[in-house]
């Protein structure tokens, strides 16, 4: 009896089955004959012994352990026809080998086990295109234009829709809020608990203002105004986040929208903007502090008086100022950062405060043309009774073009609260000279510029600006044509008095405050 294990490579035709025997490493043809109608084997016989396969082979023949192959395929738009042998080890997997399989309408594949068994002559089908399917495959069994087209815009137009799809939700869920935040607004039941219903911005900004406090509203009341702000449009943005105008009960607001990473800066600007007695009319009106949740994120709001004419900075790029102007703005100046200073003792006192980012970015211009002092996140205030500074912890440093010389040289004595008012003078006299420079007098003014323009590059660094004002000790430029003008004169003489190197030879806010009274006692300016 034959050994090892036997592999079927053909059928079973009516009850003859051909079995290919594989006995000591040797290969065997065995016609086994089954009864009929009994699932066993009556006879068998061995038709041939052979170690080989005989094929066709194209233009000649060949020999294989394996399988001879036939095939027919379209390449180019000709049919092309190909016979070969194929060893054993490539007629993986068993059963459906990889080179015995074929593909519609290009490539027609016969695998068999017999000699020449491959030497038939196949047709490669052609595919039947569904009616109503324009393009299709080309004659030469090739892509048409209409389906690359399809395949590679496709994806496209998909992409498109899902991100069109995208906006608009984001624009509906934008609307839907912006309605809810108006329905607030117009439906008294929300904040009928806290303020007369009939009460305007006027009336609570007056209501402020003459409050003992003088810290601002209560809390309750600020979240209630807060959250029935509805924003109108940007106005200005900096590396703490957003300002917007709003609108509230007929009245424009402003809104300071902080980012999530500047948390400090906002909550130490509403820490300090509540300070007691603090309000002023030439620092910036507090309204109101809240975090608001916009649907995709919080939001820090900080919201004040509305000064359409924004910044210091911006109004003295368009306009110049006449010599009444200049005093104006600085003596309001110079009235803010005095009153800020300045620390009030009682029950209801207030303590000192020193900004220590004072810039012509950081004061706004009110529409009777006086300064509001503003952008307290960098401030520190002293407790007398402890004699201590309160400095909060902030990653953020002041304008680096505007710091005093101590600041530049780190000389500055930090425990010394009076140290951070004389860094503040100096910055107010490089304020003065943006000022000064603006103003009209005799027809003449000079173009708007920063304080070290001619010295230093546009984004200076701490070493540039150090080198310049510590070991060179220069100054702004005073030009001399202003001693032709007693209040140009009087400008020039409290800049110099604010550039000193010593902090402690500098003038206070206050001085400043009584010579620019009486400089407009002189020109005859009602301020």
């Amino acid at each position: 009896m034959l050994g090892g294990t036997a592999t079927v490579f053909e059928s079973p035709l009516l009850d003859i089955n051909l079995h290919l025997i594989q006995w000591r490493s040797e290969k065997i043809y065995v016609l086994f004959c089954v009864n009929a109608g009994h699932n066993f084997i009556s006879n068998y016989k061995i038709l041939k012994y052979s170690l080989s396969l005989s094929c066709q082979k194209t233009g000649s023949q060949c020999e294989t352990d394996g399988a001879c192959m036939a095939s027919t395929s379209f390449i180019d738009g000709q049919e092309q026809h190909i016979r070969i042998c194929i060893t054993r080890d490539k007629l993986v997997p068993p059963g459906q080998p990889f080179y015995c399989l074929s593909a519609e309408g290009l490539l027609n594949t016969h695998c068999c086990y017999t000699n020449y068994c491959n030497s038939l002559d196949l047709k490669v089908p052609s595919v039947t295109l569904r009616p109503g399917l324009g393009g299709g495959f080309g004659p030469d069994g090739t892509w048409g234009p209409v389906e690359l087209v399809a395949v590679i815009a496709g994806p496209v137009c998909l992409l498109c829709v899902l991100l069109i799809m995208g906006v608009f939700l984001f624009q509906y869920h934008q609307r839907a809020y912006s309605h809810r935040q108006r329905l607030e607004v117009e439906d008294p039941s929300c904040d009928h608990l806290y303020m007369a219903k009939d009460k305007t911005l006027q009336d609570l900004i007056y209501d402020m203002s003459t409050s003992g406090s003088g810290s601002g509203l209560p809390l309750f009341v600020q979240r209630t105004v807060a959250r029935t702000i509805v924003l109108q449009e940007i106005i200005g943005k900096g590396r703490f986040g957003e300002v917007w105008r709003g609108r509230w009960r007929g009245g424009d607001v402003a809104v300071k929208i902080f980012s999530s990473r500047e948390e400090r800066s906002w909550f130490r600007e509403a820490e300090i903007y509540q300070t007691v007695m603090l309000r002023h009319e030439n620092i910036l009106g507090f309204i109101a502090a809240d975090n608001k949740d916009n649907g995709t994120w919080t939001q820090l709001w900080l919201v004040s008086d509305y000064h359409e004419y924004g910044s210091l900075f911006d109004y003295l790029n368009r306009y110049s100022v006449t010599i009444e102007g200049m005093i104006k703005l600085a003596l309001s100046a110079a009235s803010g950062l005095a009153h800020l200073h300045m620390e009030i003792l009682g029950t209801q006192g207030k303590p000192g405060i020193a900004h220590r980012d004072l810039k012509s970015k950081n004061i706004l211009v009110k529409k009777n043309s006086t300064c509001a002092i503003a952008d307290l996140g960098l401030a520190v205030r002293h407790e007398s009774t402890t004699d201590t500074i309160d400095i909060a912890p902030n990653q953020r440093v002041g304008t680096k073009r505007y710091m005093a010389p101590e600041v530049l040289d780190e000389s500055i004595n930090m425990r010394h609260f009076d140290s951070f008012k004389c860094a503040d003078i100096y910055a107010l006299g490089l304020v003065y000279w943006e000022i000064t420079r603006r103003c009209n007098a005799g027809g003449i003014h000079e173009e708007y510029q920063l304080p070290y323009y001619d010295l230093v590059p546009s984004d200076p660094s701490i070493e540039e600006m150090r080198k310049v004002v510590c070991d060179q000790k220069l100054r702004p430029n005073v030009p001399n044509w202003w001693q032709s003008y007693e209040a140009l004169r009087v400008m020039g003489k409290i800049m110099r008095e604010c550039w000193y190197a010593n902090g402690a030879a500098r003038l206070t806010a206050l001085r400043i405050k009584k010579t620019l009274s009486q400089l407009s006692v002189q020109e005859d300016i009602k301020v």
